[in-house]
This record gives C-alpha cells, sequence and structure tokens, in this order.
C-alpha cells in the first residue's frame, strides 16, 4: 500500500495523492537525486496480481518512454518494488481540457485552434515513432498553468509498423473511430478521427455522436452523419469546420493522412479563417458494392473466432480525481455481430431520415422551391419511405436521392458522402431567377428516387450574373457593393484607414501571439480579401502580440542543481556564473538573468548566478625591508579589512625593526574579515660571552698540579 513518506527505488518520496483514475493512481512525489518534483502513476492494489493489468501498465511506460516533445507528458522512469509497480512521469500541475470545456461552455476559434494545433504536435511525433495512442479525449489533455498543452495516458496505446494493427482494446465510445467501434484495423488516422471529435466538442460543447448506452453510440459512429458544428456554434469559422469534418470522414482514407497536412490547414484556418483551401478526398465514384454470397459469408462466420474481451478499466485522467468518465466500455465482436445484422435492416431508414431532419435544422433545404418541385419532392419521399426495406434484384445495396436543390456544390458533396454516393458531377451552369450563382437548380437523379451506393449524380447550376431577385426584392432595394481589401500584415492603423476607404466598417479587434506576424499588425482578417460584399459591412482583424512569451522560473534560494533542473524542465537553456557574496550560501542560486517573472521567448538562455561564499583575498607576498606600516599598507591594498597583529621574532637574516613572515604564510587565501599576524625582526639571537674569572675557576679546580 502507498503511503505519504514512502521512497521507491531509493530516490522517489511520495508527497502526496492528486489524482485517481480506474486503473491507476496518482501522487505527487519528490525525486531526490535531481531535486525535482514528479508525478508517480501506482497500478491500483487489486490490479497487481492480474497479468493482463501488469502488462498494459508496463506497454503504457514503454508506449511513452521515448516520447520526448513539449506536447506530450514525459516519462523518466519505470520500477516495481515489492509489487508495486509505478511510472515516474513529468508533473503537470493544470486542468484537463474536459474541465476546461465544461467551465466555460464552449471555447473560441481561436484557442480550440491552437489547443488542436499543440495535441497534433505531440501526437505527430508519436506517430512518427510508430505509437498510434488510440484514446484520445479531452480527459486525456493537460492545460498547465502556463497554458501548455500536453497529451498523456498512453495506456492503450500500440506501437506499429508499416502496417495497420487489430485490437480488441478501445477508447471512450464517444470518441472511438468507426474502426474501433467495429473491432477493426486502426492506424494513426484512428487518432485523426478522435481529435476531430475533441475539436468538435472544444467548439461547441457537446460530442457529435451521444447514446444511452455504448452500442447506440457505436452506431451513430458507423452510420450516422455529423451534424455540422456550426449548427451549435454560428461563429465557427469556414475553414475550421471543413477541418473537423475531413478529420471525422468515416472512410479513413478521406481523412487527413498525417498530423502535418493536419497542421498546417489548422495554422491556415488561422490566417484565413473564411477560405476553401481544406482539399477533400474523392473516392472512386465508379465504385461498387459488392455482396458476397451466403456459402461464402457463412464461411467467414465460421472462421470468425469469437473471444470474450477482458473488461479493462480506463486510467483516464492524470490529476483529477473528480473527473467522472463512463464512456469507457468495450464492444465486443458478439455485440458487433448482433449490432450489424440489426444495423443492416435500419440504416436506410435511419439515414434517410435523419438526413431530412437535419437538413431542415440546418436550413439546406431552405431554398424557395417552385410548388411543383415541393409537391414533386413530397411525392418521391413518401414514396421512397414505402420502400426502404427494398433492394434491387441483385440484393445490391441502394439509397434514396436527396434533393439538392438551392445546395451549394460542397453542401451536396458533405451529404452525399454520407450516403455514400459519389461527389456531384457538374456539367454546365444557366441563369436563373430562382437561385443564387453557385447553387445547384437541376439534378440529373430526382430526389427521392432509390440508387445504388456509389452512384453520382449530375448536377447544373446557377452561372454568375444570374439575378436573385424576389417577389419582395427589388434591385434598387440592394446596398452598394464593396470589395474587401487585403489588410494582413499591414498595421492595426493602415488596415482600419484601408477598410474605410473601402467603405467597410472595422469589427471586433481581437489581439493574438505570433512567431512569423511582427507586434501590431494584422494576422488575418475575417473576410475573404477581393470578396464582395455589402458597404458599412464589418471586418474582424486579428492583431499579432509577437511570439508567444513565458515567464522565467523564480529558483533564486533554490540548490545550483535544483534550479538547473527546474528551469531545463521548463524548456530554457542554463548557463552557471560563480560569485562571491555573503547574500546567500554557498551553493544557492543569488539571481538570475533575464530576472524572475520576466517574459521571453521559449527556449531562452537563463544565467544562474550561484554563491560562491565569502570572495578570499590572497595574503600578498613579503618584500625585502618591508616596515610593519608598509605591510599593514598592502594589506588593505589587497581588500583585506580584518584584525592585523604584531608579534616579534628573532632572524639571521632580516634586520631588526623589519617584517620577517605572516601568519598566514603569503599566498594563503583568508577572509577579508579575518586574522592576520605581521612578525617583525629583532635581530639574531644574543650569545653570552665567557666569564673571565670563572674561567680561572675552573682552571683551579681542574686537579691539575700547579706550577
Amino acid at each position: 500500500m502507498i503511503k505519504v513518506g514512502m521512497i521507491l527505488g531509493d530516490r522517489y518520496e511520495i508527497l502526496e495523492k492528486v489524482g485517481m483514475g480506474g486503473m491507476a493512481e496518482v501522487f505527487k512525489g519528490k525525486d531526490h537525486k535531481l531535486n525535482r518534483f514528479i508525478a508517480v502513476k501506482v497500478l491500483k492494489e487489486e490490479f497487481r496480481e492480474n497479468d493482463g493489468f501488469v502488462k498494459k501498465f508496463k506497454e503504457e511506460a514503454q508506449a511513452a518512454a521515448g516520447l520526448a516533445h513539449p506536447n506530450i507528458v514525459n516519462v523518466y522512469d519505470v520500477g516495481d518494488e515489492n509489487g508495486i509497480y509505478y511510472i515516474v512521469m513529468e508533473l503537470v500541475e493544470g486542468i484537463t481540457l474536459k474541465s476546461y470545456i465544461e467551465r466555460k461552455g464552449h471555447l473560441t476559434v481561436k484557442e480550440a485552434t491552437s489547443i488542436a494545433i499543440q495535441v497534433s504536435a505531440g501526437l505527430e511525433v508519436a506517430h512518427n515513432n510508430q505509437i498510434v495512442h488510440r484514446d484520445i479525449k479531452p480527459q486525456n489533455i493537460i492545460i498547465s498553468k502556463e497554458g501548455k498543452v500536453k497529451v498523456t495516458d498512453f495506456g492503450i496505446a500500440k506501437a506499429t509498423t508499416s502496417q495497420t494493427t487489430t485490437s480488441s482494446a478501445m477508447g471512450s465510445v464517444h470518441y472511438a473511430s468507426p474502426e474501433q467501434a467495429r473491432g477493426g484495423y486502426v492506424d494513426h488516422r484512428s487518432d485523426i478521427y478522435s481529435l476531430g471529435i475533441v475539436l468538435y466538442e472544444m467548439v461547441t460543447g457537446r460530442v457529435p455522436f451521444d447514446g444511452d448506452t455504448a452500442v447506440a453510440v457505436a452506431v451513430k459512429h458507423l452510420q450516422e452523419p455529423m451534424v455540422l458544428p456550426s449548427t451549435y456554434n454560428q461563429e465557427i469559422s469556414y475553414s475550421l469546420e471543413q477541418i473537423i469534418v475531413k478529420c471525422m470522414e468515416k472512410s479513413p482514407d478521406r481523412r487527413y493522412q498525417d498530423m502535418e497536412d493536419l497542421i498546417a490547414d489548422l495554422k491556415q484556418s488561422l490566417m484565413t479563417p473564411d477560405e476553401d483551401f481544406v482539399k477533400r478526398v474523392d473516392l472512386d465514384s465508379q465504385a461498387k458494392t459488392v455482396v458476397m454470397k451466403k456459402e461464402n459469408t457463412a464461411k467467414v462466420k465460421a472462421a470468425r473466432k469469437i473471444e470474450p474481451v477482458e473488461e479493462e478499466e480506463e486510467d483516464d485522467d492524470e490529476y483529477d480525481d473528480d473527473e467522472e468518465d463512463d464512456d469507457d466500455e468495450e464492444l465486443s465482436p458478439a455485440v458487433e455481430r448482433i449490432m450489424t445484422i440489426a444495423g443492416i435492416a435500419l440504416a436506410v431508414i435511419i439515414v434517410v431520415v435523419m438526413l431530412f431532419f437535419f437538413s431542415r435544422m440546418l436550413g439546406l433545404g431552405d431554398k424557395k422551391n417552385s410548388e411543383e418541385d415541393n409537391k414533386q419532392q413530397t411525392e418521391d419521399m413518401a414514396d421512397a419511405e414505402d420502400k426502404e426495406d427494398e433492394k434491387d434484384n441483385n440484393g445490391v445495396n441502394t439509397v434514396v436521392m436527396p434533393n439538392l436543390l438551392g445546395k451549394t456544390m460542397t453542401e451536396a458533396k458533405i451529404e452525399l458522402d454520407n450516403l455514400g454516393l459519389g461527389a456531384p458531377v457538374l456539367t454546365g451552369s444557366e441563369a436563373s431567377n430562382e437561385y443564387k450563382e453557385g447553387e445547384i437548380i437541376r439534378q440529373s437523379i430526382k430526389a427521392g428516387e432509390r440508387v445504388e451506393v456509389g452512384s453520382t449524380v449530375e448536377v447544373v447550376n446557377a452561372k454568375a450574373g444570374t439575378s436573385t431577385t424576389t417577389d419582395t426584392e427589388k434591385p434598387e432595394d440592394k446596398k452598394e457593393q464593396a470589395t474587401v481589401p487585403n489588410v494582413v500584415g499591414q498595421t492595426e492603423a493602415n488596415a482600419r484607414s484601408a477598410l474605410e476607404a473601402a467603405k467597410l466598417k472595422v469589427g471586433s479587434v481581437t489581439e493574438a501571439n505570433s512567431d512569423t506576424v511582427q507586434s501590431g499588425y494584422v494576422i488575418s482578417q475575417g473576410l475573404t480579401a477581393n470578396s464582395t460584399v455589402e458597404q458599412d459591412t464589418s471586418v474582424n482583424l486579428v492583431i499579432s502580440k509577437g511570439p508567444n512569451k513565458v515567464k522565467v522560473t523564480d529558483v533564486i534560494g533554490h540548490e545550483e542543481s535544483r534550479a538547473t533542473g527546474e528551469l531545463q524542465g521548463d524548456g530554457f537553456k542554463v548557463v552557471v556564473k560563480d560569485i562571491y557574496t555573503d547574500e546567500m550560501r554557498e551553493g544557492l542560486v543569488v539571481s538570475t538573468s533575464p530576472s524572475k517573472g520576466e517574459l521571453v521567448d521559449p527556449g531562452s538562455t537563463v544565467t544562474i548566478s550561484v554563491s560562491r561564499g565569502k570572495e578570499q583575498i590572497t595574503i600578498p607576498a613579503v618584500s625585502v625591508g618591508m616596515t610593519f606600516e608598509q605591510a599593514v599598507d598592502e594589506l588593505e591594498d589587497a581588500g583585506f579589512e580584518g584584525t592585523i597583529r604584531e608579534a616579534s621574532e628573532s632572524s639571521e637574516s632580516v634586520g631588526e625593526g623589519y617584517v620577517t613572515r605572516y601568519d598566514p604564510k603569503s599566498r594563503r587565501t583568508v577572509d577579508p574579515d579575518g586574522t592576520v599576524t605581521i612578525y617583525i625582526s629583532t635581530g639574531p639571537a644574543h650569545k653570552e660571552e665567557p666569564d673571565p674569572e670563572e674561567s680561572k675557576t675552573d682552571e683551579s679546580n681542574s686537579g691539575l698540579p700547579s706550577d
């Protein structure tokens, strides 16, 4: 049992419990060897005897151990001691993205995009190292107090080769990709799908697919079209919505194929939010659905071995023990089989009905149709509902062709994609007084007709210069038009002047950090340059605040090793400078340059001044013929301010009254306020002459005969 004060591995002290997940507990600790605070993730006691959980726990450490990146919670060490399995990680003090979303309701487009870029950067490193996370969700994304976004919990991550990996393990069902939901093959594109859902939740405050059970949610991932996020948040930019749509394509081949492309589009969306630059992948429109014969289907079912999936608890939140996650229900192959059988029967009905109502909700079909078209559409839809369960004579799956009139090519493509139909083929443009330029006015396959999956439809749209006036709207009622100037890269003042000259208004002005755009200059504008809008339309501006700055950590008074570790952990380069001072004892940091709390560029060099105690002085050498007064002057010139004592001693080589030596000896170091003794010569030692009378006495007593 883990207790506060326990030492693991002879170096990691347990300080306090900070969080708990389904499989492990997280403690704040201190690494006494490197003198830094760390997080210690410990496998729960009830799982230590289960080889499966122990293996999963070790795999998490192995998956994350080699992923050193600012946007990944770094793993420092792993070990086991007396049956206690633990992982030593970077300590990140902050809040989970899930809690952050719940606190704010939904995030701004700029904030959500910035977070997504940082998560993508971390996942890019994992994918480049052949690691698929497989459980990307807001609960596994931490925002530090400094605003740094970090991906954590590689508990069900898998290492891959050039081929994909299949596994029964599935992350939270609300964020699981369709291939995860059906227990199929998964690769890095599964993480991209999950990240798309996280983006969706950030800008809307809700997940795109929800239900009473995990199976219900999984069915929606597999079959239901996504309600566009702009339905719930009209402030979302066009480009970001298209990015989310591409991330959440049900086919992995139609999603972003790597994080590099996703990051590029996310950054572009910050610069040009309303431009249509997201490239969608068109699959072969001539592809046909292949129906397996009954005997082949039977062989596949017989060959498929259904194994029970071991129930695994999820280790969700690294540091937030108030977070509950009830999403982690496993979808077993048996459930999948039942779901497939039921889904085949209901899929067509669900898709048609949902598309019909969603189109009404989104207003996609809210165009002025003629009475004849509306009547025909009603009749076609009624006929289609009576034939929902029909297939053609060859058993090929079919769907009902939706009404495309009044929709743009992009809107039509999205709707057809969700039905498994090919992208619409534009065959021409015609003048129309009923539809706007670019809107579809005619389709080769009528709405309500049943067509084979994979089929394509030819369309004609309204051409440029088409009149779009209605009975209630006359040309003379329209406002004068204005062309939006390109103000990106201009100063705020110049941008305002340019917009006013174009007879446009300046809308909201917000600030954002930028590594490429100088402070005070426009990063992006709300309306696309050279587009035509009504005069007096507001154009929103984003102004650069310059590069994102970070605070210099306060390490004054810390030991040199601890201060160095803390600064390096924050991404700084460290240079040590020795100084002599009596302000701090030897070995402690006296000051930093730049100063503590100062905002600097990430990765900057910080110089720490470390105390080496009081400055020592060197006792000067004794010069020949130096008097006591001269010796005192030389000591003071050397910086000595302590006590000077005088003593005498005889000397055969130094004349009387001159300095013979110092104590401490010359060229020795001493505290500037210590004690030095100066010795003065008294001359050679005195020798007594023999007394002549005593000499005579000695001779008389010698016992020799006298003369």
